[in-house]
This record gives structure tokens, sequence and C-alpha cells, in this order.
């Protein structure tokens, strides 16, 4: 290979690192397994070790973590570094490691200790006090200030008995599989989507603008590290350990101190035996020297100390025989398929089911009832197939089809549009009803002040609501809700009821959007009001008139038609108009057309405008919102903590504008 195609290959290599390091530590939405990520980095490291002339400064090898983000608190300058660790892979590069620290130092004693999954944080303390939460950022320069939201995780302790003038300690705040479950079982009530894991929610949490969102997912905390201290010594790292206890700070529950190399590989092998055990995730072990001045004597690289290591484990996979594949209906109407296979064993606790997702991955994987697969656990916790086993699959197999109806109601299942999604379209499906309902009353659709998640499990379970349009004629009902105490007692009964009464003037894009018709949201429902000015004469449009709103494709008015076509949809409808709720359009909005065919995104935090102020004003003046950047997008109004979005609007090279500059856009077409 000549250096042009080795220069070719490391470039490439680069960007890909570069690319999933941003997904990780920046988004909080990894693409690739943590094994995948090793693979990669080691690829890359093993051409630098034989290319050394070509290390540059930028390259991932020589970076740590992420960049700090503004999305919680400000930045903060790191007094110690919160530095990586540098992974090995293999039982040999454990003994080298304690080899190379037994040559350099007078009989070196290890701990080895979990490595939990989560995010790094930094707590100081001064006199006793907790006075700043920090994460980890760059790693090198700085971090964001998420004090706040630190101050609400349980295990953060605010107070410490002894008053030193300065304690500095580093930990991890992961989030437990039980409130992880929870957390996505919210998250799937309200129809959104779901975090992909433990570590992934951790992240997002710590660094959300409300610490009362931070307080409900409850996180938690493990503390693995001193990083600096005045007013006392410490000699060893258990010594320090042993301290912190004594505060009632919350250290890694699980080390052991070795002093050989066998002791160590033990030592590794225990608590990768323990994982299926544990309440929490971990992606490896630590290996660190106890005598911190064994580890100031060896220091550091500008990426990774030299006194420790993090041993990765290997995901473990077993052979098993798929025996069926289940359907299954979300709150949101989505078809889930579900392998369901011989059990086995993995990461210490029993296997026998996997999602396959949709349709799209049993095509890409060929997953077959009676193949024979391999299964291994994502993130040591969530079972997944990683391949089919051709050599191995019986001959009378045959490709399996989700298909188009649904497996609960029986009515008609449609693809989504630009997705890989298959839903029912029944909006009374028994197993949404609940999560439509939410849906319907939020602030996306009828916005019905108060009327929450409690409220209509209760009502649904009494049998008050069935379908969508129920909620309407709770009125006729109010002695009894007030004799039961469904609601609360009489002034919280009618100031719902009031609510709702309220809300039957809205304007019927909202009514529209409620549906929760596959494919129509908020901007594609104004739309198709805008063009058909009610909801009966939408109801009656034909699939080819429908396609002729602007921005309409076919799959959406596929949605439409059969949603109307269906005589149960249309008794919903006679039943919010006979409840009095608005099905008309009164009032467009639109004070000219002058951003009539733009698509604007809003994202980030605007210095004066709400987004729903911001979006009613590109509305006013004919433009459409959108929730998400495409390459349809014309512009992306951008403001605090703009996020990904502005990330993916760049490389789209789409026009990015700060609210002034929208502002100034509407008052320039005003005057057109």
């Amino acid at each position: 290979m000549d250096s042009r195609e080795i220069k070719k290959e490391l470039a490439v290599l680069r960007k890909q690192i570069r690319y999933h390091n941003n997904r990780y530590y920046n988004e909080d939405n990894p693409e690739i397994a943590d094994y995948e990520y090793d693979q990669l980095m080691l690829q890359l490291k093993a051409i630098e070790k034989e290319y050394p002339e070509l290390i540059t400064k930028n390259s991932p090898t020589q970076m740590v973590g992420g960049a700090a983000k503004r999305t919680a608190g400000v930045l903060v300058k790191h007094d110690v570094p919160m530095l990586s660790l540098q992974d090995v892979f293999s039982q040999a590069e454990v003994i080298d490691f304690v080899a190379s620290m037994r040559e350099a130092l007078d009989e070196p004693a290890f701990v080895v200790e979990e490595k939990i999954d989560g995010l790094s944080l930094s707590l100081r303390y001064e006199d006793g006090e907790l006075v700043r939460a920090i994460t980890r950022g760059d790693g090198i320069v700085q971090g964001e200030d998420v004090t706040e939201n630190a101050r609400v995780i349980s295990d953060v302790q605010q107070h410490l008995k002894d008053k030193l003038p300065y304690f500095e300690i580093r930990g991890e705040v992961y989030m437990g599989r039980e409130a992880f479950a929870a957390v996505n079982e919210r998250q799937d009530l309200l129809g959104l989507k779901p975090f992909a894991n433990p570590r992934n929610c951790a992240a997002g949490t710590l660094r959300q603008l409300d610490s009362r969102v931070t307080r409900e997912r409850k996180l938690s905390l493990f503390v693995f590290n001193l990083q600096a201290v005045r007013g006392r010594d410490f000699a060893t790292h258990i010594e320090a350990y042993e301290f912190m206890r004594r505060q009632g700070i919350k250290v890694i529950h699980s080390y052991r101190v070795c002093h050989t190399a066998e002791e160590v590989w033990q030592a590794i092998q225990d608590i990768g035996n323990s994982r299926g055990e544990l309440a929490y995730d971990i992606d490896g072990a630590v290996v660190k020297l106890n005598r911190f001045a064994d580890r100031e004597q060896l220091g550091a690289t500008s990426k990774v100390p030299r006194w420790a290591i993090a041993y990765k484990y290997p995901p473990e996979e077993k052979e098993t025989r798929i025996r069926r594949i289940e359907l299954s209906v979300g709150r949101t109407g989505r078809i889930t398929p579900t392998a369901v296979f011989d059990p086995v064993r993995l990461c210490g606790t029993s296997v026998e089911r996997a999602t396959l997702h949709n349709q799209d991955f049993i095509d890409h994987l060929d997953v077959r009832i009676g193949d024979t697969v391999l299964v291994y656990k994502s993130g040591e916790i969530i079972p997944k197939i990683r391949t089919v086993l051709l050599e191995k699959r019986p001959a009378d197999t045959t490709p399996f089809i989700i298909g188009d109806i649904c497996p609960v109601c029986g009515a008609k299942a449609l693809r989504e549009e630009n997705t890989a999604d298959i839903r029912c379209t029944n909006p009374n499906c028994p197993a949404q009803l609940e999560s439509h309902i939410v849906n319907f009353a939020g602030r996306g659709a009828m916005d019905i002040k108060g009327f929450g998640e409690a409220y209509i499990k209760t009502l649904i379970q009494a049998g008050y609501i069935g379908n969508i349009a129920d909620i309407y004629h709770l009125a006729s009902h109010r002695e009894e809700l007030i004799k039961q105490g469904l609601i609360g007692k009489q002034k919280n009964t009618d100031k719902l009821l009031e609510a709702i009464e309220k809300s039957k003037h809205n304007e019927p894009q909202r009514l529209l959007t409620g549906f929760g018709i596959p494919g129509i949201g908020k901007a594609a429902a104004r739309e198709l009001i805008l063009h058909f000015g009610s909801l009966d004469k939408l109801a009656t449009a034909t699939q080819e008139e429908i396609l002729t709103v602007r921005d309409m494709g076919i799959i959406s008015a596929e949605a439409i038609a059969v949603f109307f076509a269906d005589a149960a949809n249309r008794r919903l409808l006679q039943s919010f108009k006979d409840a009095g709720v608005n099905t008309v359009l009164q009032d467009t909005g639109i004070i000219d057309r002058s951003l009539q065919g733009r698509s604007f995104v809003i994202t980030g935090t605007l210095p004066a405008l709400g987004r729903k102020e911001a979006a009613e004003l590109i509305e006013a003046h004919g433009g459409r919102v959108s929730g998400s950047v495409s390459k349809k997008t014309d512009y992306l109004v951008a403001g605090e903590a703009a996020g990904s979005k502005l990330v993916k609007a760049r490389e789209f090279g789409i026009a990015v504008l700060t609210e002034a500059e929208l502002l100034d856009l509407l008052k320039r077409s005003e005057e057109k």
C-alpha cells in the first residue's frame, strides 16, 4: 500500500470515528455498539503505530471525549483534566500492563473495579459544601456546569462531615435498569421515541435545562476517583474511598486490591461473570494503581493516564433457533415483530426473545421461523440477533411478512411515509387507546389544560372513555364523576370540564392532528384544513384530491383516505360535531403569503419568542414549520443550545437564522 492509499484510509477512519464520537458524546445517540466503535479505533491505532509520522494533533487517538456543549449550563474550566482510559481487549494486554507497572515501580498494588457505563461528572466541594458539578466536556480544558441538575440526584452528597478547604472527586452518572424501563414506558405512553440505552438517557437527562426532569428520571451516581484535595493527605486510592464513605459519598461498591497479574485477571473475570446480576450497566473493568505517589511518578499522556487501563469485555454470543415471530401493537399503534427462540443464557440471565424492529430489519437479515441465529446482548442488557446462520437453515422456511392487518383489532395497517414503521390505522384500537388520548389532549393537538395521564388512565379504566370523542361527553357524567372523585372534588372536576369545553372552539387542524392519522402532524393538518376548509370536505375528498395539497405524499394521502373510509371513524367525526366541537375553519391566521413555499425548522431556546410564537409568525406569512431538518428545509431558526439540528443544517448547507434575523426577514417580506 503506497502512502497516498494509507493517508486515504486514515482520513476515512478518522472521519468515521469523529462522526461516532459526536453521536456518542455530544448527541447522546450512538449508531453503533461499543464493540464496533472499539474495532474502528483499534484499526486506526494499528495504522498510526506502523506509520507514526502520519499521526496528527486532531486525530481521535490524540483527543479526549467530545466537545463541551452549552445545554444545561455555562462552560467551566477543569482544575484537573478528566482523561479517558487506555482500552485493552485481551488477557495478554492486561498481563503486559501489570508487568510494565512492576518493572517501573516498587511492588505496586492494583485496584480492579467495575467500569460503569454512564456519563463522567466532577464534583467540587469547598469547606465541605458542594459548589460545582461539571461534565467531562472536552476532557482537557472545559466541561458543562450542571450543578443544579446534580443537586437533585439522590446519590450526590451535598454536605461533607469533614469541612476540607477543597475536595474534588470524579464519578459516573448512570441510570439503573429499573429507572430506565420506567422512563421508556413513559416515552411510549406519550408517543415519543424511546431512549436506546440507559447511558444515552442518563447523558441527556443530566444536560436537561429543567432540573425537575432530572429529578423525575432518578439518575444515580458512583464515585470512582479522587481528583484533588487540600487540607488532608491520602496515600492510596482505597484510603480515599474509605474517607469518602465516611462522608456519605457513594463509591464503586465492588472493588478488589490485587498484587499479581493472576489476581488482576481473576478479578476482571469475576466482575464479568457478575454482569447479569447487576442493577446497572457496566462496559468493562478498570485496573488502576492504588498508591497516589506511583500515579504521580508515571503521569499521563495528552489523552490517558499511564497508571490505569480499561478492559473491555467481548460481546457474548450464542446460537439458538427461532420458534415463532410474534406481532404486538404498541401504545402508538406501531406493530413490532419479536422473535421467540429456544432459551439461551447471556450475561448471567436467560434470554428467549429479541425484537426484530420492523420489516426492513427482517428483510435485511432475512430472518425466518426455524432459522438458527446468533444472539447477543447490546449494552449487556438488550437481547439482539446479530446474524442468521444460513448453512443451518431448514429447506422448508419462507420469508416472514408483517402484513397490512392489525393483529389486535383487525383494522388496516399502513407503512408510514419515510419510515420503516407499520402502524394500525384505527385510533380506537385497544392497544393504543391510552396513548392516543394523551396525544389528543396534548399541546400539539387539542391542548386540554390539566388533562394528564393519570386522569386519562382512570377514566378509561372506569369506562367513561372508550374513544377520543367520549372526552366531549364527560360533562353529562359530571355528578357521577364528582361523587366517585375520579378527577378530584367538585372544583377540580369543573376545572377540567371547563378546559374541555374551551377546547371545542379550537381551529379544526388541531382536531385533525389529534386523530392520530399516520404521517399527519401539525404542519400537514394545517395545510389540509387551509386547502379544504372543513373536516367534512376533507372526509369526502378522494385520494387524488388530497394529493393536490402542498407537500402531501402518496402514503399520507392514502392514510387519510383509508381513515375516513372507515365507518367507525366517520361516526367518530359525527360524535365530535354532535358535541359542538368546531370542524370548520374560522380564521386562516394568514397575514400574507410572502413566505409561501418556504420551509422552516425551529430549534434551541430563542431570546424572546417561544417556539410556538415563532412558528405562528412564520405560518401567518404562509411559511411552513417542520419538526426535523431535511434537504427540503429552507431555513433553520436557531437559538441557544441548538444541538444536532444545527449540525445537520450545516451539513446540508441550509441557511441558519437567529431570532433577530427571522424577524428582519418577516419585516422585509411584509414591505414587499
